[in-house]
């Protein structure tokens, strides 16, 4: 059940003339009124001679009361609607939900003889109008600070009581949504989505990509986006605002968006704060340094056990590191696996961000990883893209328990979305390594596949059948003896990959265990014994040559 409270507005007729219209408004019918402040308000739905303008009228007659000390914008008008699945409430049902939001906003508190006038008006099954005037019959302004948050509160409770679906509520750290009017002239313009959202991710693109706030700004004008940076007297910067360059209003001005306005963590102090004292990314030059992919994945295998020990300011700090890596991971994967990390990356703004203030100096060493990524090509090796996917996953659904046990509705269910799509991704990256190694599975001699079959059955017992079933068991079956064939335990690992959380979710657990597995014994990531892995590359190996971040932002922001 929603609340939705429109900003007050100056015409209370007007309001019932579309509360109670039929004519242009199809989709009404049946307007009439469940509950008013007295019960006796004139009901131009069910009474043939009461007319709209006697309601409107009576609603109003402590404005005029009041006179110069009315608001302005006297008329307060709330929406209240059920999920489309709940069960059709009555007229009653609907009276006493309207009297409840009612007495919780202040408008009209119970048992108070002064409180504001106001009607409840059904034209839907699923909906209810409430429109009441901001005058009490003390002429004083109601206390409704903060309506909506309490009319929210509210409706949840009524969710419980009624036993209607209980919505997903958020904590008002939500980007806010494009208007109707913004998508209207997008779509127009032949896009998609809006200007104000394709500015949001490009804007987010860039603070994945840049390692200063200086770069940052860079970045973004180098994708095409006009940049107007406000300075205090000082000369220091106080702000920012972007633009796309071709999106004006009706003077043929551009339409800007400071960067608190696409997102609350976007504002310039926010975007500060992940530069403040923050290392330079380290040179692509070293020759002995890990690539940055085998950096990230390291990091990023980190992040469940750090949300687990950390303080919920470190914890909120590792969350936003882990969605810039989703930003960064859309740019430099195969195009073939763009679509879904782009759509993990979106669902996961949203829960990048809760009340909790991210303590940024925390995550520094894994922001610096990720940051790299962009100044280096991605790995060829598609097995290498499978186990960092994994471990990304597994950092989703973390965060997503992290979330949930701190009651974040709204960000655990972006992080149960985005885990969909990052499975997506990870079973379509893990394909074709996993049929390679499967191929060496099939050759294995009869005596060690049964050694694998006993070990499994004696590790997993009860999901050994299952496995054995799946296509993926002779990658897994081969993947053991490479383990033991490298001097590891291959019982203790296989017990420690299964432990990892929301395996009984994966559609096939073999090929899941395979790239734990892999990625645990450090086993190499091709069917090449000689590919080195996470610690073992050669210090001879000449580091690829480096990638400027900008290049790979103002690539993504074309695509997009």
């Amino acid at each position: 059940m929603i609340a939705n409270i429109v900003k007050p507005g100056r015409n209370t007729r007007g309001v019932l003339n579309y509360l109670y219209d039929t004519v242009r408004s199809k989709d009404h019918t049946d307007p009439h009124q469940v509950a008013s402040w007295d019960g006796f308000a004139p009901d131009p739905g069910r009474n043939p001679n009461a007319t709209l303008a006697q309601l409107a009228t009576a609603l109003d007659l402590r404005v005029k009361q009041a006179g110069d000390r009315a608001p302005k914008a006297h008329v307060w008008h709330c929406s209240i609607r059920a999920a489309p699945e709940d069960r059709i409430l009555s007229d009653d049902d609907w009276a006493t939900i309207a009297r409840r939001v009612l007495n919780a906003t202040g408008i009209a508190p119970a048992g108070d003889p002064d409180a504001c006038r106001w009607v409840a008006v059904r034209h839907a099954d699923d909906h209810i109008h409430i429109v009441a005037t901001k005058v009490r019959a003390d002429l004083r302004q109601p206390r409704n600070w903060n309506d909506y948050p309490r009319a929210d509160k509210e409706l949840a409770a009524i969710e419980k009581e009624y036993g209607l679906r209980q919505v997903v509520r958020g904590d008002r750290t939500a980007a806010k949504r494009p208007t109707r009017a913004e998508q209207e002239k997008a779509r127009r313009n032949g896009h998609a989505t809006t200007p104000r959202e394709r500015l949001r991710t490009t804007v987010r693109t860039a603070l994945a990509a840049a390692a200063s706030t200086e770069e940052f700004f860079q970045v973004l004008t180098g994708a095409g986006v006009l940049v107007d940076i406000q300075h205090f007297p000082s000369g220091d910067v106080r702000g920012y605002k972007v633009a796309l360059d071709g999106d004006t209003n009706k003077e043929g001005q551009p339409v800007w968006f400071s960067g608190s306005v696409l997102a609350p963590d976007l504002s310039y102090p926010k975007i500060a704060e992940r530069f403040t004292d923050a290392p330079a990314p380290p040179s692509p030059q070293a020759g002995h340094r890990r690539p940055a992919w085998q950096q990230v994945t390291d990091a990023t295998d980190l992040i469940p056990d750090l949300l687990t020990r950390s303080d919920d300011g470190a914890a909120q700090a590792h969350i936003a590191v882990l969605a810039e890596t989703l930003d960064a991971l859309s740019l430099i994967a195969p195009d073939d696996l763009r679509p879904q990390l782009l759509k993990a990356a979106a669902a996961f703004e949203r829960a990048n961000r809760s009340r909790i203030r991210a303590r940024h100096e925390q995550a520094h060493a894994n922001r610096r990883a990720v940051k790299a990524i962009l100044r280096e090509p991605a790995p060829k090796d598609a097995a290498a893209l499978a186990i960092m996917l994994d471990v990304i996953w597994l950092a989703v659904i973390a965060a997503r328990h992290w979330h949930q046990a701190r009651q974040h509705d709204q960000q655990a269910e972006a992080a149960r979305q985005t885990a969909e799509h990052l499975r997506a991704a990870y079973q379509q990256a893990s394909a074709q390594p996993t049929a390679v190694i499967a191929q060496r599975g099939q050759l294995l001699a009869v005596r060690v596949r049964e050694r694998q079959v006993a070990l499994l059955r004696q590790v997993l017992p009860g999901l050994a059948e299952q496995i054995l079933a799946e296509p993926g068991w002779p990658a897994l079956a081969a993947t053991l003896a490479d383990t033991q064939a490298a001097s590891h335990n291959p019982a203790v690992l296989l017990a420690e990959a299964a432990t990892r959380r929301e395996l009984d979710t994966a559609t096939a657990i073999s090929d899941v265990l395979v790239w734990r597995l892999r990625r645990t014994a450090d086993l190499p990531t091709t069917d090449n014994p000689d590919t080195p892995t996470r610690g073992n590359r050669p210090a001879s190996t000449p580091a690829p040559a480096a990638q400027p971040a900008n290049q790979a932002a103002n690539r993504a922001a074309r695509r997009r």
